[in-house]
């Protein structure tokens, strides 16, 4: 593993709608091209030494902090991150620390607060680009979002982001817009079971887990794509087979904000007012639809098939 505060030269990334310049390797994400790499970078991360930044925290007693436009968080056991001005991001790794799990924490919780410092709304799930639009695929932990666009892809169609979905606004008229984050699925041992992956080609996320990174090189959307439906995947006992609603305005305004990546960060970040309004913005805009499934059996395929049918007929029949 390479020592972050010993990282070497930058080199310029394409992601979440970014040009990212790093001094620490970040193998998941794409290398910008030439031409690209020659503008100024949205963004600069950097490797550094913790201690200072454990004396800030120390000084208000918390794992998290926010002022004057720095946003400091710790992850223990991991590192501490800063994020200057919506532009800079600072990396402490701890000792001992899986570099690995460093780099998820980097790609996931401080991209996410990132994107909100910045005014982009980051969703928690997968989006998908289905007849040239974007559909997002929202849910909690472990009712199958990544699975479901796993199976998707395999059907031919095309992975825009997994895991955090930045939503931007575009243009004059506000249209929304999903940015293209990196070519890149977490799957559960069990899910690779069930698509026919087997799980010894992928390395696994980090040490401590048996979720494992699987690359979509040849599927993967690498221009933003409009939004045009959301679908909140739900668990349930209670079901017996797929079923599918269409929302109406109080619940899909709920679905975006609660399904907001990491939205308890938030309030710390003093962007509730601007989480409001861009998340009514979103619910107002595209349709919406709540995906229940039986919390037994592999239900992927079936979720695909409705999703897709859904999409064609334009929801006519909901």
């Amino acid at each position: 593993m390479v020592d972050l505060v010993s990282a070497g030269e930058h080199t310029i990334y394409q992601a979440f709608g970014m040009r990212i310049s790093s001094s620490i390797p970040l193998p998941e994400l794409p290398v910008s091209s030439p031409k690209s790499a020659e503008k100024n970078p949205d963004v600069i991360i950097e490797a550094a030494d913790p201690d200072r930044l454990w004396e800030e925290l120390q000084l208000v007693g918390s794992n998290f902090a926010y002022k004057d436009g720095r946003f400091l968080f710790l992850i223990p056991e991991t590192a501490i991150y800063c994020i200057e001005d919506g532009y800079r991001i600072t990396v402490a790794s701890l000792e001992g620390a899986d570099l690995e799990k460093v780099r998820v924490y980097l790609l996931g919780t401080c991209m996410g607060a990132l994107l909100m410092i910045r005014g982009v709304l980051p969703l928690h799930g997968s989006a998908m680009m289905i007849n040239g639009k974007a559909y997002a695929f929202l849910g909690d932990s472990g009712a199958g979002k990544s699975t479901l666009a796993a199976t998707l892809v395999s059907k031919g169609y095309e992975l825009i982001s997994d895991d955090v979905i930045p939503v931007s606004i575009s243009g004059e008229g506000g249209r929304l817009v999903v940015m293209p984050s990196y070519p890149q699925q977490k799957l559960w041992q069990e899910s690779l079971d069930h698509l026919g992956l087997a799980a010894g080609h992928f390395q696994s996320v980090y040490r401590e887990t048996t979720k494992y990174a699987v690359p979509v090189l040849s599927k993967f959307c690498t221009e933003p794509v409009p939004l045009a439906g959301v679908f909140e995947l739900v668990k349930s006992e209670s079901e017996s087979a797929v079923s599918i609603r269409r929302l109406s305005n109080l619940d899909r305004l709920r679905i975006v904000l609660m399904h907001t990546y990491r939205n308890m960060l938030i309030p710390r970040l003093g962007l509730a007012q601007w989480h409001f309004k861009v998340s009514s913005s979103t619910a107002d805009q595209v349709n919406v639809y709540q995906l229940m499934r039986p919390t037994a059996g592999f239900t992927a395929n079936e979720l695909a098939s409705e999703i897709i049918r859904t999409i064609e007929e334009g929801g006519k029949s909901l």
